[in-house]
């Protein structure tokens, strides 16, 4: 069954607008008794039957609430430096599809792409669209956002407590990636990933002096794309449920 997500909570008649409702009347061309899966935003999930359409809405009763709940025991946000071309693009679908939380594009350095504030607001509209059919397809209970883009003094500035970030740099590596994992009794991680030229000497102290912790996921130098879905994998392998861990 096709999965949506909706705005507000769980009830026996929902409503379903915006472009959902128009891909569900135009693109789908679904019928009444047409079966669908609803998320709502409490992340509680139901089956759910078309019964009505209108110009703008897809109403739908609720058949049955699911006990389901695909989402990790921690949560995992991408720092992820713009990479060239649409690479961000297939960052953001895997990073949904693994088990991410939010998705932060950060400007650096040596970020070769630059984007005035029309194209930063149309690249996160993209790059949340792409979030969201991921989410859909792989049948998450919540949908990560994707945050505006920002720098990475902004990000160093707004770090929780209680949250773990940590960077892959081989310019000073303190430690495995798989140590810094099994050590940490973090619920919260922030995973920071430079772009394709990396991150700056004065970068990467600015952020060792924020506290970021600094590790390595081995001998070979890693593309920004392998390296972002690769330490996410080996989070939430260790912390969440990647790899079918019983909980």
């Amino acid at each position: 069954m096709r999965r949506f997500f909706i705005d507000g909570m769980m009830n026996d008649e929902l409503k379903i607008i915006g472009n959902d409702a128009h891909h569900i009347m135009h693109v789908l061309r679904a019928k009444i008794g047409q079966k669908l899966i609803i998320v709502d935003k409490a992340h509680k999930v139901a089956e759910t039957e078309i019964t009505a359409f209108s110009a703008e809405a897809v109403t739908v009763h609720c058949l049955r609430c699911m006990e389901v709940n695909t989402e990790a025991d921690v949560e995992v946000i991408l720092a992820q430096c713009l990479p060239k071309s649409d690479k961000m693009d297939y960052i953001v679908q895997k990073a949904v599809e693994l088990g991410a939380a939010h998705i932060v594009p950060i400007m650096s350095a040596n970020c070769v792409v630059k984007y005035d504030e029309d194209k930063r607001e149309a690249r996160q509209k993209k790059w949340q669209k792409v979030a969201d059919e991921a989410a859909k397809q792989c049948g998450r209970t919540m949908q990560p956002a994707v945050c505006k883009i920002i720098s990475l003094k902004e990000l160093l500035q707004k770090q929780e407590m209680d949250t773990a970030v940590f960077m892959c740099y081989e310019g000073r590596a303190n430690q495995p990636i798989a140590d810094y994992l099994q050590e940490s009794t973090a619920k919260r991680f922030v995973v920071l990933i430079g772009p394709e030229g990396g991150f700056s000497p004065a970068e990467a102290a600015m952020c060792i002096a924020a506290g970021v912790e600094t590790v390595t996921m081995g001998p070979r130098i890693l593309r920004t794309e392998t390296a972002s879905l690769a330490a996410l994998s080996l989070v939430l392998y260790e912390k969440g449920d990647l790899g079918g861990r019983s909980k």
